[in-house]
């Protein structure tokens, strides 16, 4: 995701924190400043970040049940309405993706038990209503933050937990696609009861909510029938074979020129026995000082994990290929690996809008 810092790696695992968080945070101490003074602000700014070591251990616990199933995640992003643990792929089986949306809201619950328990934290319904409160007590209020986590995550909106046990659910009865696509229809129809919630209440946040839940909906609602078109299409159908190569002593300089006489935001960098040996995209080229592109080498500024499927690879292989790590493109080689071509996002959408039913 972009606007994201790497704050570290946990078990394999990128923990990111998007920029927007940071906003949140500026916010909540200036508002609380000017609102009940700097003490109470710094008071309610230690209980978000409290929160949002919550959300990780949440976040973490879908990693750890996905890691179960042979699952990697290769990142968690922190965003200012929650967190987001992405999968390197699907589940198989609709009860193992039960189990890691599960996992979630379990660690929140465990939390909850810890805080109530062995913290004598107290939790009443009051409580949820004056969580600003800087007067509060504090495990009392992060405690109850916890039960509004599991609530609020189990309600069955796609991408909420609750809505991909919902999918998960479906999936047992039908295809995963169709699955998908009425849960996003769930998700998205909830987020229009969450937005009119909001706007009828005067609450900012629901609304933003709302928006989140509307658009995610969507881009997986998108998605699935992106691979709907996919099931019986072939890697051969979406590749680019018309493209110009640089070679990896070129300087940054002559692969300008490139840039210039063809309309490629990638170009493939090809060794002498005409295997791939990574991509340059037009991003890094434009970057690049002027000053320093008469010596630095296509070489120093090359991507060199690219994922690779063969000609007749489902298309669903290079779908899956594009959501991992966010590569540039995905190439297309022989059984000799000898490279043929590639796919990028942009054209496996016009692929798309030219073949869909």
């Amino acid at each position: 995701m972009n606007w994201s810092i790497t704050l570290g790696t946990f078990g394999g695992t990128h923990l990111k924190v998007h920029a927007t968080f940071f906003l949140l945070l500026i916010w909540i101490v200036v508002a609380g400043s000017v609102a009940e003074g700097v003490e109470a602000a710094l008071i309610n700014l230690a209980l978000i970040v409290a929160i949002f070591g919550c959300v990780v251990l949440h976040e973490f616990g879908h990693a750890a049940m996905a890691r179960r199933f042979g699952i990697k995640t290769p990142d968690i992003t922190l965003l200012p309405i929650g967190g987001m643990a992405r999968l390197e792929r699907f589940p198989d089986d609709p009860r193992e993706e039960i189990l890691i949306a599960l996992a979630g809201p379990a660690v929140n619950v465990v939390i909850w038990f810890a805080l109530t328990v062995f913290l004598n934290a107290r939790v009443s319904f009051d409580l949820m209503t004056s969580l600003e409160d800087p007067s509060g007590a504090f495990l009392a209020r992060l405690a109850t933050v916890n039960l509004v986590l599991v609530v609020f995550n189990m309600i069955p909106a796609f991408p909420m937990d609750g809505g991909r046990v919902f999918r998960a659910f479906l999936a047992m009865f039908m295809d995963r696609i169709r699955a998908t696509r009425i849960a996003a229809n769930v998700g998205q129809g909830m987020a229009f009861l969450f937005g009119f919630l909001g706007l009828t209440g005067g609450s900012p946040i629901l609304i933003l909510i709302a928006i989140f839940i509307f658009f995610a909906a969507g881009a997986e609602g998108a998605d699935a029938s992106l691979r709907s078109t996919a099931v019986h299409a072939k890697a051969r159908d979406a590749m680019i074979s018309l493209f110009e190569a640089v070679h990896p002593d070129d300087t940054l300089e002559t692969a300008s020129m490139a840039v210039i006489r063809t309309t490629q935001s990638e170009f493939p960098i090809l060794g002498q026995d005409g295997k791939l040996l990574g991509f340059l995209t037009r991003d890094a080229i434009l970057s690049a000082p002027e000053n320093t592109r008469h010596k630095t080498r296509v070489r120093e500024m090359m991507i060199t994990e690219i994922p690779s499927v063969q000609l007749n690879d489902a298309m669903e292989t290079v779908v899956d290929s594009m959501s991992l790590g966010n590569p540039p493109a995905v190439a297309v080689t022989d059984q000799a690996g000898i490279f043929l071509g590639y796919i990028t996002r942009e054209n496996i959408g016009e692929w798309y809008l030219l073949t869909r039913p």
